[in-house]
């Protein structure tokens, strides 16, 4: 429920009292505060049950948990672990079903979930570390479309109460602004929707710097998602800045400064209608508005379209006839010797290479990118490469 983080059960009190004015109808009440009819009904069915103790939010603790195990159950597990401490999970099942028969009697995962809550047992570490990768510095742009940084302006409200997420595309260069495209979530899907506009406008750059979240990095060691799987395969670069270093990509938050101050901070009334006065505003900043650190030029000045084109469908990587090749699957596995193995879901519907180091040991690549190490011996996911930055 999109209510603002202060003051919320204020605000609940307004919308009741709004309601009880009748001066609007619910529904335009409703897209004032970001919040559908039955919410601003349970709300005023709450205020009348409670009054202004009704507004506060309520636990959302479920009043009954039917997995749940018993406490005369939890009590003889946690008995019977003293008694044999060097028992595991399904020792103690096997004792307390044989003792006390099976009805209600935990499942093994149970008990060896509640034996570490208890600080009675520790897990144990089963993957081993994958290769060490150093990431380059980021590097400066030479010359147009050598670099281009993008990211995500904060989010924001358009008249009408819609949420807009600002993709923001910048060829670091020339200054010059390729797209301000307003969003309604920062969904990997919507955001390849918006390259390709702009990869078919302005052809493909040479590298893309970006901060680490999403949908541009993520939260696996090779920092990759879809979307910038994807720009690999189109052949460019991936650049990620250092976590913890904006600086890094500081002229793309100046130029972040002057959108909010200028387009952002009075939006239209509607999506659309924000849209094109974004564009426009735009036009204005590449075409008219002098930049300083270009000599006063305007970026439009300096900015030549790329010459690589967009390549609308891809083909899966091929790799040397001494590898190996797997597909990955829609979780992200590969199957290997009757077994699958996790490698990542950065790359789904494509296949990775496995490239033998030695018996039964092999590398793991998508396209020129090394994921990981995979062991014959082991299980479940492949030894993940880590990328990191150097100091």
């Amino acid at each position: 429920m999109p209510w603002k983080t202060t003051n919320q059960q204020e605000q609940r009190f307004q919308l009741i009292q709004a309601m009880m004015a009748g001066e609007l109808p619910v529904t335009d009440l409703g897209r004032q505060y970001g919040i559908s009819r039955k919410t601003a009904y349970k709300w005023r069915r709450r205020f009348r049950a409670g009054r202004l103790a009704g507004l506060k939010d309520q636990s959302r603790r479920p009043k009954a948990v039917p997995g749940r195990t018993a406490n005369l159950w939890l009590a003889r597990v946690r008995q019977r672990r003293h008694r044999h401490p060097s028992w595991g999970a399904r020792k103690l099942r096997h004792g307390l079903g044989r003792d006390f028969g099976g009805a209600g009697l935990p499942s093994v995962a149970a008990i060896s979930r509640w034996l570490k809550r208890w600080g009675l047992a520790v897990g144990r570490r089963r993957r081993r570390p994958g290769p060490v990768i150093l990431r380059r510095a980021v590097r400066p742009a030479r010359g147009c479309n050598d670099v281009w940084t993008v990211d995500f302006k904060g989010w924001y409200r358009t008249g009408d109460g819609t949420r807009v997420d600002p993709l923001t595309v910048r060829d670091l260069h020339s200054r010059y602004v390729l797209r301000v495209g307003l969003l309604r979530s920062q969904s990997v899907a919507g955001t390849r929707r918006e390259f390709v506009k702009i990869f078919r406008k302005n052809g493909l750059p040479k590298r893309i710097r970006s901060d680490n979240g999403t949908p541009f990095g993520g939260g696996g060691p090779t920092g990759l998602t879809r979307l910038s799987a994807w720009w690999i395969k189109l052949g460019i670069e991936v650049e990620f800045i250092t976590p913890g270093r904006p600086c890094e990509n500081g002229a793309h938050e100046q130029f972040h400064r002057v959108y909010k101050a200028e387009v952002a901070r009075q939006p239209a009334r509607t999506l659309a209608g924000q849209q094109r006065r974004s564009t426009r505003w735009l036009r204005h900043y590449n075409e008219e508005r002098p930049h300083e650190a270009l000599a006063m030029a305007v970026p439009a000045q300096g900015y030549r379209k790329s010459r690589r084109g967009l390549v609308e469908k891809t083909l899966p990587w091929s790799y040397s006839k001494d590898w190996v090749r797997r597909w990955v699957k829609g979780n992200g596995e590969i199957s290997w010797q009757g077994k699958r193995r996790f490698v990542g879901e950065a790359f789904v519907q494509d296949y990775v290479g496995l490239k033998r180091v030695h018996r039964g040991m092999w590398r793991v690549y998508f396209g020129p990118l090394l994921v990981g190490e995979l062991h014959a011996e082991e299980t479940g996911n492949i030894r993940i490469a880590k990328y990191r930055h150097r100091k």
